[in-house]
């Protein structure tokens, strides 16, 4: 798989699949990408390019030049996937475009990855994720009810237009078993981030009001979002009448059964303005440790609302081994989150650290036919 991409959204396309055992072949400029320049750095490394760009090796190629662009055509002639995230028309100036690659190997399954996709009005536009949130009605849900508008604490476009991207990709690869013969994958931010709001599009479909933001409240159940303890925050998700009664007996509040405005789930969405300082009347009482064991044992879902430090350090996240270490030949010891999928037979797994500039050039040239003289020639010209 040959990566020739940069941020954030298409890397974590490539990363996903080189962590379940794709060998992912990074195509940096000779200066490297600028997420090698980030803020957050270790011994001179930015832990964002060691995060989005583990478990891939790394060439350094100058596409601005016809010698570059030929070592990426050797590429592709044996590769089975190219993902890029250039601006619509930038990969066709540089002469690696889907119909550029194509007739080379007709294999080749081809995804690009862009702020709006490759055809409609806003195709020429660059996009972030910002942008997306608010262009997909996401920044329009999300915060408190009468607040300025606010993004989601994650990236949510960026990473699941990478998601969407590697399903795209295999899906191509499993038509391909049938066809012989690769093909486009298009995605974009805006379209992952429409793709998101499933429930909320439906909602303004069936009722013909627009949705609202609500905090960490649910648009139909209740109690169902964050609930002040008396040093924190617990979540409960209760979405049944059932759940209702176990969770006002686990909390002491049986009162709360017999009161009409809670009489059903309906009942309890249009009075959750009253219902939510009834119960934190009780819940402020206690810490949430206290809590949580009393819901636990009532079999009501429920859980801290953690810091990172909290949620990194948890004993199912540590079980689950979505925590591990790595050590990185510059950075030394590192830490990296691990593969949230877990396969029986053909499990992936976290263990190659993101690549020094170049550091693979040398044996990826090699394996392309280059011998020595001209891998010296192409560093000496600074085409690697």
């Amino acid at each position: 798989m040959i990566d020739v991409t940069q941020a954030m959204a298409a890397p974590f396309c490539t990363l996903n699949l080189a962590d379940m055992g794709a060998d992912v072949i990074k195509v940096e400029p000779p200066g490297g990408e600028d997420m090698r320049r980030g803020a957050a750095a270790r011994n001179g490394h930015a832990g964002t390019f060691l995060a989005m760009n583990r478990d891939k090796r790394g060439i350094t190629v100058d596409l601005k030049r016809p010698e570059g662009v030929e070592i990426v055509r050797r590429l592709v002639k044996t590769a089975d996937v190219l993902v890029q995230n250039y601006r619509p028309g930038v990969a066709a100036r540089l002469g690696i475009a889907y119909e550029d690659l194509e007739p080379i190997n007709p294999r080749l399954v081809y995804c690009s990855i862009s702020g709006f996709g490759m055809t409609g009005p806003y195709a020429p536009r660059g996009g972030y994720d910002l942008i997306a949130q608010g262009m997909s009605g996401i920044m329009s849900v999300t915060g408190d009810e009468d607040g300025a508008p606010a993004k989601a604490g994650l990236p949510v476009c960026d990473l699941s237009a990478g998601l969407f991207g590697a399903y795209g990709i295999l899906c191509a690869l499993e038509a391909r078993e049938r066809t012989g013969r690769g093909q486009l994958v298009d995605t974009s931010l805006l379209e992952a981030a429409v793709a998101l709001t499933v429930w909320e599009a439906t909602e303004y479909w069936v009722t013909g009001r627009a949705p609202r933001a609500l905090g960490s409240a649910h648009r139909a159940a209740a109690p169902y979002q964050a609930l002040r303890a008396s040093d924190g925050w617990l979540t409960v998700g209760v979405d049944t009448d059932a759940l209702f009664d176990a969770f006002c007996r686990a909390i002491e509040r049986r009162d709360l059964l017999e009161d009409p405005r809670f009489a059903g789930a309906r009942a309890r969405g249009r009075h959750r303005d009253a219902l939510i300082p009834l119960l934190e009347k009780t819940t402020v009482q206690a810490p949430r440790a206290h809590w949580l064991a009393r819901l636990d044992a009532a079999g009501v879902p429920a859980g801290p609302v953690n810091t990172y430090p909290e949620a990194l350090a948890d004993p199912q996240t540590r079980a689950r081994e979505m925590v591990v270490d790595l050590v990185h030949p510059g950075a030394g010891p590192v830490k990296a989150l691990g593969v949230p999928v877990k396969l029986s037979d053909t499990p992936g797994a976290v263990d190659r650290p993101a690549p020094l500039l170049g550091q693979d050039n040398a044996a990826i040239l090699t394996e392309l036919g280059y011998t020595e003289a001209e891998q010296r020639a192409l560093a000496a010209q600074r085409i690697v």
